[in-house]
C-alpha cells in the first residue's frame, strides 16, 4: 500500500541528511498494492506513466492519461464484490464514458496471466493521436 507523503518526504530527507543519494521521487499517492503493482507493470513495459488517483468529475479514477483521455481502475473482488460495489463501479464507467473518457479495468489476476495482452492493449491506445481534452472535467492532483 502507497504511504502518506508526507512519510515518504520524512524518509527521504532523513536519508539524505545520513549521505544518501536518492534518485528523483514522484509521490504517486497510490492507494492499494494493486495500484503499485500496476505502476510498477507500467514500468516494466515501458508505458507512460499517468497521474495517479484523479478526480474527474463527482468520480476519482485510479490512474488516468489525459492527453489520451484514457482512465484505467485496477480492481480486486475483496472490495469490488456484492451488488452496491457491483454497480457503483458501471454508474462510474458510464459517466466516465460519457464526458469521453474511454475507461479500462483491470484485476490484479489479469495483470498476472495476461501482462502482454495488456500492454498491447494499453500502448495501442496511448500512441494513437491526442484525443479530446477533459480539462473541465478533470481537476488538478491534489
Amino acid at each position: 500500500m502507497g504511504y502518506p507523503e508526507q512519510w515518504v518526504r520524512r524518509a527521504r530527507r532523513q536519508a539524505e541528511l545520513a549521505g544518501y543519494r536518492l534518485d528523483s521521487h514522484v509521490p504517486w499517492r497510490t492507494r492499494s498494492d494493486l495500484e503499485d503493482d500496476f505502476l510498477a507493470f507500467l514500468r516494466r513495459y515501458r508505458l507512460p506513466l499517468p497521474e495517479v488517483n484523479v478526480k474527474v468529475g463527482r468520480w476519482e479514477v485510479d490512474f488516468l492519461w489525459r492527453s489520451a483521455s484514457l482512465a484505467v481502475e485496477t480492481d480486486f473482488y475483496g472490495y469490488h464484490r456484492g451488488e452496491t460495489s457491483f454497480e457503483d463501479d458501471h454508474q462510474r464507467d458510464m459517466d466516465l464514458r460519457r464526458m469521453g473518457l474511454t475507461v479500462y479495468r483491470y484485476t490484479g489476476a489479469q495483470l498476472t496471466r495476461y501482462p502482454a495482452e495488456i500492454a498491447a492493449e494499453l500502448g495501442e491506445v496511448l500512441a494513437s493521436e491526442p484525443r479530446l481534452r477533459l480539462e473541465s472535467a478533470i481537476r488538478s492532483p491534489r
